[in-house]
């Protein structure tokens, strides 16, 4: 008998309501059994409850441990901080995992690209420690740990060995920054001798970019702190089409909780106009079918959705078609088999 997931579910704001039943609709088509537990976060949450993360969206999260999540907007310069930067550093998911690999009949200046960026999810400036010394000076303070550092690294030699990956290359600036990514590059090192089937590479992240626009097929698991990792992270997903079309996964091992999401915008300008592209929500989900071991499941949706794209007949706008967002989704479900 199948097994049945308890997953929660938080559809987001913006285009998130829209491609997510989208892809509910696919993974239900495609046999997958869930109990969705859909709540509520952000802008959604505050307008019915007065609270943007409330008590019961993080309970669900706590007890089914595993989230699928549309995007959420946030305000920038002004307003609550940022809903994903909240949930990572409430249930410490430390580990970003970002694919970047070419899709089929999505033209992109390169073809061979097929690397993972595991990015540390939860200090670096992102712990938001920042003081205002006078009307003309802000310290923001760049907090690295031995403990995050020695884990991120940890998991991606764990995540090259699970995924029959053959090189872990580390970017970092500790030329400049030598205490604080000095640590990090040493912490690295001393991890590459625990897993030594797995070549162990390190690089700048100045000349990390470079490399990237120059021969991205170079590059295996790359694994950085967490700002380097943002930036790096989108602009790899701009060599295979850009931030819809990619996933992302936020994990702790530890504890067993894992969010998957997609990571472009809400796209509050096209919201309601059926026209939003759900690949990037789908891929993320295709993670999470991995991530529960669902493997029929992801081969059977990665056949159809490949087959979508590249029979060409409903593709969205952004993929230079003209089919409606439903008429994608309705597409990928006819081309399950």
């Amino acid at each position: 008998m199948t097994k049945t997931h308890d997953i929660t579910l938080i559809k987001g704001d913006g285009i998130g309501p829209e491609i997510t039943d989208a892809v509910v609709d696919i993974l239900d088509a495609a046999g997958v059994k869930i109990n969705w537990d859909v709540v509520d976060a952000g802008i959604t949450a505050f307008d019915r409850c007065g609270e943007i993360l409330p008590k019961e969206t993080l309970n669900s999260i706590e007890k089914n441990r595993i989230c699928l999540k549309a995007p959420i907007t946030t305000p920038i310069g002004h307003g609550f901080k940022s809903i994903n930067v909240q949930l990572r550093r409430h249930f410490d998911l430390y580990a970003n995992v970002r694919p970047s690999r070419n899709i089929p009949n999505i033209i992109t200046p390169f073809q061979g690209v097929d690397l993972v960026i595991i990015r540390e999810n939860t200090e670096d400036i992102y712990a938001g420690l920042e003081e205002k010394i006078d009307e003309n000076t802000i310290h923001g303070i760049k907090l690295i740990t031995k403990q995050a550092s020695e884990r991120i690294c940890d998991f991606a030699f764990q995540y090259a060995i699970k995924n029959n990956r053959k090189k872990v290359t580390v970017a970092t600036k500790a030329n400049i920054s030598k205490l604080a990514d000095g640590m990090f590059l040493d912490c690295f090192r001393q991890m590459s001798q625990k897993y030594s089937q797995i070549e162990a590479k390190e690089i700048l992240i100045d000349n990390l970019c470079m490399q990237l626009v120059q021969n991205p097929s170079q590059f295996d698991v790359l694994v950085m702190p967490n700002l380097y990792g943002d930036i790096v992270s989108d602009l790899c997903a701009g060599l295979i089409g850009g931030l819809g079309v990619a996933a992302s996964a936020n994990i702790n091992e530890t504890s067993n909780i894992a969010i998957f999401e997609a990571v472009h915008g809400s796209a509050p300008d096209i919201a309601g106009k059926n026209i939003a592209n759900p690949t990037g929500l789908l891929l993320s989900a295709l993670q999470m079918l991995n991530y529960i071991k669902e493997y029929e499941a992801v081969n059977k949706i990665e056949k159809a959705f490949l087959k979508t794209l590249k029979e060409g007949k409903a593709l969205t706008f952004d993929l230079k078609g003209s089919a409606a967002t439903t008429e994608f989704k309705d597409e990928i479900i006819k081309n399950l088999v």
